[in-house]
């Protein structure tokens, strides 16, 4: 096709799409990242009730889903309008308030679309034009909502996680990024690392120190990359965990034994090593004379 054969010549071009298609995916993950949880719970407790209540006839719920109901302000509940949903645009033009209320709007919605944008464009930069390019895009997307789902409800839905993983498993069963057994191995370990260190924790403390999600979040990085990023994946994340996990509850006012999410962390420090591990591994052991 003569548009496929252009962008694959023309790295600006395709790097400028991605990033155009990148903003558009943005606004949708907004939408994404605050109704797939309020799904889920509404989910969970009509199964509860009818778990607890089988003889009661449940009334049907109101219809709430990624689509329905359509995009309002949170403030008047007036309907957006498909001017207004322009991404970054749409924000700028109406100086981040509300086109009917004149409440502000939360600076957080176009900064998810400009992080989505920019990173598209900076793997299209980096992989080229090519199916490696197509997958790491639909990886990257994935991370960014359950990454800010992580931090605003310390979950990470099984809708996402799961499919991701069977996802990286097949992409590398063509060899896109490693071979199908490191891959397989690479989900079995990652999961199976923090696995182990969830129950050595617990048999020292009597304490969780963080939750299933995160297991099946780095087994699914083991399945895109391979049981290789694996350890510079847990090295970055803990590292960085630590740190910003440090200045978030000082900054708050709150005590160490606070929870935070694991989970952001991972998806960070994951795709840094899917991107750059090789660069970063090399140029250590370089550094360190190896």
């Amino acid at each position: 096709m003569p548009l496929l054969d252009y962008l694959a010549s023309h790295v600006l071009a395709f790097v400028l799409l991605c990033g155009l298609l990148g903003l558009i995916v943005g606004s949708f993950l907004n939408v994404v990242i605050h109704r797939l949880p309020i799904m889920l719970e509404r989910d969970w407790r009509r199964q509860c009730q009818e778990m607890l209540e089988p003889e009661v006839e449940q009334p049907p719920l109101p219809t709430y889903n990624l689509i329905l109901p359509h995009s309002h302000c949170p403030h008047c509940q007036s309907e957006i309008k498909p001017w207004q949903n322009l991404p970054v645009i749409s924000y700028l033009i109406l100086r981040g308030r509300c086109g009917h209320c004149k409440e502000r709007i939360s600076p957080r919605y176009p900064l998810v679309e400009l992080l989505t944008g920019g990173l598209s464009m900076l793997i299209a930069w980096q992989l080229g034009f090519g199916w490696a390019a197509a997958a790491m895009l639909l990886l990257t997307w994935a991370l960014i909502s359950l990454s800010l789902i992580d931090a605003d409800t310390q979950l990470l839905p099984d809708v996402i996680v799961l499919p991701m993983l069977w996802l990286g498993l097949i992409v590398n069963s063509f060899g896109l990024f490693t071979d199908l057994g490191t891959a397989l191995w690479g989900a079995v370990l990652g999961y199976l690392s923090l696995w182990s260190v969830y129950w050595l924790f617990k048999l020292v403390t009597g304490k969780e120190g963080m939750g299933y999600g995160d297991f099946k979040l780095l087994a699914m990085l083991g399945a895109w990359g391979g049981w290789q990023v694996l350890p510079l994946t847990i090295l970055l994340s803990s590292l960085v965990g630590a740190i910003l996990g440090i200045i978030i509850l000082k900054t708050r006012g709150q005590s160490n034994t606070t929870p935070l999410p694991f989970g952001p962390y991972l998806a960070i420090a994951g795709w840094i090593a899917l991107i750059w591990g090789d660069t970063i591994t090399s140029g250590y052991l370089k550094f360190a004379g190896f």
